[in-house]
């Protein structure tokens, strides 16, 4: 039997496409599931997000307008059935409802549980293998506002920008639960910060791999005709979001130093980008899920 799947929980925008690109290498013996509940959250009839609520017409062309969480589960179990250790990369947000509401059980996985805040039952969450990859909201928050505009928005379909899509919370919330329930060991978390994994892409990707009982080979960062290919499939029902991924052949080192900018900076480059609601807008974001961000932070790997 394999070993339990890999569940890397995350928020949008944390460069977490690139990573997921890493584990798509290994075809032969991992089977890679790109942020399934998604489709329940967004599309199905135990949807939990605002988005498309008045929009059916959006719902029924995006094909998964009648998916169950219980569906995206079948769908796991039926990808652990071939033997193949399962990689899962999805938002944390997906199993909650937005805006801090309470949360039950999916209706199509069971009856509720009082202590449970997300959407999965609790013998289904210890089922996983829980890791968690974050990125400061002053570089994710710009760059999901920026798929939420024209001439972007056009191709993602999603037309305006929801502040809580930032995710943040619900990773902790997430994180906290998991923890409480043991479900994670506190003394062996794997937290993994973008910045890490773009400034020391081989040193992130080999800790990980230690952590998670994966061999690690130095081939999982170039990729070739064949991944570009699986990956283009596998991201294809998130048009938009993922053309830089999509396009890129390998997870290089950034060959320079992250520029450090004030807030007064930010502030003058996002109204030149996006006007002055749009920096408003993105500037209250950041400073909200930043407390959430530095939480998060104190327990990543050290590479």
């Amino acid at each position: 039997m394999a070993p339990r799947p890999i569940f890397t929980a995350t928020h949008p925008r944390a460069c977490s496409t690139a990573f997921e690109r890493v584990f798509m290498t290994r075809r032969h013996e991992m089977h890679n599931i790109h942020e399934p509940f998604g489709d329940a959250f967004y599309y199905g009839p135990e949807r939990l997000s605002e988005r498309f609520a008045d929009d059916a017409a959006a719902r029924e062309a995006s094909g998964f307008s009648n998916i169950t969480y219980r569906d995206v589960v079948q769908q796991i179990e039926d990808a652990g059935k071939e033997g193949k250790r399962v990689f899962i990369k999805d938002m944390a947000q997906y199993l909650f409802r937005p805006d801090g509401k309470p949360t039950d059980v999916a209706p199509s996985l069971g009856p509720e549980e009082a202590n449970n805040p997300t959407r999965l039952p609790l013998d289904l969450l210890k089922k996983f293998n829980f890791t968690f990859l974050i990125r400061h909201p002053r570089r994710s928050i710009p760059s999901y506002y920026r798929c939420t505009i024209p001439p972007l928005s056009d191709v993602t379909g999603f037309d305006h920008f929801m502040p809580n899509e930032a995710g943040y919370e619900e990773l902790v919330r997430l994180f906290d639960f998991l923890i409480e329930e043991e479900i994670v060991d506190r003394r062996h978390l794997t937290v993994v910060d973008a910045d890490d994994l773009l400034d020391k892409p081989e040193e992130t990707i080999r800790t990980f791999c230690s952590r998670v009982g994966l061999d690690f080979d130095p081939g999982m960062l170039v990729w070739n005709e064949s991944d570009q290919e699986h990956a283009r499939r596998l991201f294809e029902k998130w048009t938009g979001f993922h053309d830089d991924a999509i396009k890129s052949d390998c997870l290089r080192a950034r060959t320079h130093a992250q520029k450090q900018t004030s807030d007064q900076a930010e502030n003058e480059e996002w109204l030149k980008k996006y006007g002055p609601e749009g920096q408003k807008v993105i500037r209250a974001t950041v400073d909200a899920n930043i407390p959430h961000y530095e939480y998060l932070k104190q327990f990543c790997i050290k590479v």
